[in-house]
């Protein structure tokens, strides 16, 4: 029986993968989804109206203008013939103390620049989203093509059990398990083409197409750059630099200085300049001009508890950036430590796993083709070849989600990618310990055991 080289499931060598280029369909794919998504043009809708509040919070009080009649007596208008009766028209304006303006401006500012990183926020979990979808319908077309490989070699195997039974040298036996291997085999067909439809519907609802508008896709999971390992100074450097939750945390410390400021502000007077003209007919006119100021003997109380207030928000503000900033830190150490084991992960299956498990197949088919070994040991050699396989593309997976997370600046873990691992789930029926050792290697690779590979959308 021939055997498909590794190469031809699309197995290249490391060197390739790492200076291969973003793909284009991934990069348009997210550029689309930044173009038409709802949630991000809501938030790039209200980074913009918190915008549209800094000249309204900086703006002077609206003026006050007043018209009014003075009259000697209720029996006929006087005005023109007494000098006490005269009409008014009088205009009032507020002035507020010197410096509230400008740092109400400066708060609203600060929102709309909070207003902002949350947008930020919003756009870099979208792409993140965009790119573990990819990846995810990468990998469940990888391991169904893994699979077609599988049901080949089954089919294979079944002819030779076929020809040995007709020869008196095999065991009905073993037709038929062979016969039950591949129909297991669908049952694994039919989740991957269930989560290749859910993967496929949650990436349209990203770019706000159809749920089941089609997407062909150029590459393959192992055509995908293969992410670098990360440095742990410069990484954590460029999260403090970039991260938008650190970033609107360090901005609310700066407003809530400002908001105090403010408040101590808010315990002087405002004033009020008033002017006005009043003409009295065929008698000389009169006018007025005069200036109030507040008096703010109710607001003691209050502002004292705004003081106190904006005291415990500047606080509460500078204890969030401590925290964020020692969060950020965490998870660039653990991401570090993680990616460091997928891509270690990824050489072993490449050093040696995979051409191992290949050689132990095809020794172990040509013994029972002599008989030397039962069926039972083909099945067996042939689960851990292709757990393998499907354990490098889970390693694969894996090492792309801790790149995404990193490059999302995800405060939480890193979401997982995951596809119906191959192997002990495809020929588990009756080989306990060939299943054991795909359970293994697929918890070696760091994969969820979940199928859903959108879960954090």
């Amino acid at each position: 029986m021939r055997m498909a080289p590794i190469l031809a499931l699309g197995l290249l060598p490391a060197a390739c993968l790492a200076q291969a280029p973003e793909d284009p369909q991934l990069s348009a794919l997210v550029q689309e989804a930044l173009a038409r998504n709802p949630d991000a043009a809501r938030s790039r809708a209200m980074a913009q109206a918190e915008a549209e509040r800094i000249p309204q919070a900086g703006a002077l009080p609206d003026p006050v203008l007043s018209l009014g009649i003075q009259n000697d007596g209720f029996k006929k208008i006087q005005v023109g013939q007494m000098e006490s009766s005269y009409y008014s028209i009088m205009v009032t304006q507020p002035l507020l103390w010197p410096g509230k303006r400008g740092l109400r401006g400066d708060i609203a500012r600060m929102g709309s620049q909070a207003a902002m990183e949350s947008s930020s926020r919003v756009r870099l979990t979208l792409e993140a989203d965009v790119r573990r979808g990819y990846v995810a319908l990468l990998l469940a077309r990888s391991q169904l093509r893994l699979l077609d490989e599988q049901a080949l070699f089954l089919r294979q195997a079944e002819a030779t059990a076929r020809s040995r039974y007709e020869v008196g040298q095999g065991s009905q036996a073993d037709l038929l398990r062979a016969q039950l291997e591949r129909t297991r085999l669908e049952q694994s067909r039919l989740d991957l083409q269930s989560e290749e439809r859910g993967t496929l519907a949650s990436l349209n609802r990203l770019r706000a197409l159809p749920p089941d508008a089609p997407l062909p896709t150029e590459r393959t999971l192992e055509q995908l750059p293969e992410p670098p390992a990360i440095d742990v100074p410069e990484a954590a450097a460029s999260a403090r630099n970039l991260s938008p939750e650190l970033k609107a945390a360090r901005i609310g410390v700066t407003q809530a200085g400002k908001s105090l400021e403010l408040a101590h502000l808010d315990r002087r007077p405002d004033f009020a300049l008033s002017a006005g003209y009043m003409p009295r007919g065929g008698l000389d006119p009169m006018w007025t001009a005069s200036v109030s100021i507040s008096l703010p003997v109710w607001q003691k109380r209050k502002q004292s508890q705004a003081i106190a207030e904006q005291e415990h928000r500047r606080k509460a503000s500078g204890s969030e950036v401590e925290s964020l900033e020692a969060l950020l830190g965490q998870r660039v150490q653990e991401r570090a430590a993680q990616m460091d084991a997928a891509l270690g992960v990824i050489r072993l299956y490449r050093s040696g796993l995979l051409v191992q498990s290949e050689t132990s197949f095809r020794a172990t088919l040509s013994q029972y083709e002599v008989g030397k070994v039962p069926f039972l040991s083909v099945l067996e050699a042939l689960n851990g070849w292709i757990a393998d396989q499907s354990g490098l593309l889970q390693a694969q997976a894996r090492a792309q989600a801790i790149h995404i997370a990193h490059r999302e600046l995800n405060l939480g873990s890193a979401p997982p990618i995951g596809a119906t691992s191959l192997g002990g789930t495809a020929l588990g029926g009756g080989g306990g310990a060939s299943a054991s050792a795909g359970a293994r290697k697929g918890a070696a690779a760091g994969t969820p055991s979940e199928s859903s590979s959108m879960k954090s959308m």
